[in-house]
């Protein structure tokens, strides 16, 4: 597998969540130069692609080129590999046949709804996977600390935050709380539902 900072791994598996294929938006903190940076070298491995963006649609563009038309970008078939996705779970049209890249294809019909109407698939966590670990450590009575959280998954203070905030909150939208206790300090878990 091709070596790929996270940030280049959240946004190949953004775009490949989506219907259409398309890169865009970014993360929001991923601007100017940095994003640059992060864009570049998958476009130059051939993991992500500069397509036409069809305005009418409202495609969000990458960059304009000098004759005025715009950019966007999306994933490709050596993108979707990197994630270990084949064509046969790339994300489907509504006649079962693989979407394309083209913008043309991703205008919305009668017959289907845009892909913003339609309900996104529910994320599930992967058993043995550092994120599972740390899932059940929060959902023990107890909960956990972050320098506890920190010991067990070999991961820096800083990513626990990390995972918390963003996978756990954002993007498995689970309710983490957390209270101070004298003698461990601040313990996070997830109450029990």
């Amino acid at each position: 597998m091709t070596n790929l900072t996270d940030t280049q791994l959240i946004v190949l598996n953004a775009a490949a969540q989506r219907a259409t294929l398309i890169a865009l938006p970014l993360p929001p903190n991923l601007k100017g130069g940095a994003a640059h940076k992060v864009v570049h070298p998958l476009i130059e491995k051939g993991l992500l692609e500069e397509i036409d963006a069809d305005r009418r649609l409202g495609e969000p563009l990458w960059r304009e080129t000098g004759d005025g038309h715009g950019v966007t970008l999306a994933i490709t078939e050596a993108g979707l590999a990197a994630l270990g996705i084949t064509a046969d779970s790339a994300p489907q049209a509504a006649d079962g046949g693989e979407v394309a890249v083209e913008a043309s294809d991703a205008a919305p019909t009668p017959e289907s709804p845009p892909a913003a109407a339609t309900e996104a698939p529910a994320r599930k966590v992967r058993d043995g996977t550092k994120q599972a670990a740390l899932i059940d450590m929060l959902r023990s009575p107890d909960g956990a600390t972050i320098a506890e959280i920190a010991a067990a998954t070999g991961w820096l203070t800083h990513t626990v935050r990390g995972a918390i905030a963003g996978a756990l909150k954002k993007k498995l939208g689970l309710e983490v709380v957390s209270e101070k206790i004298e003698a461990r300090g601040r313990v996070y878990r997830l109450p029990h539902a």
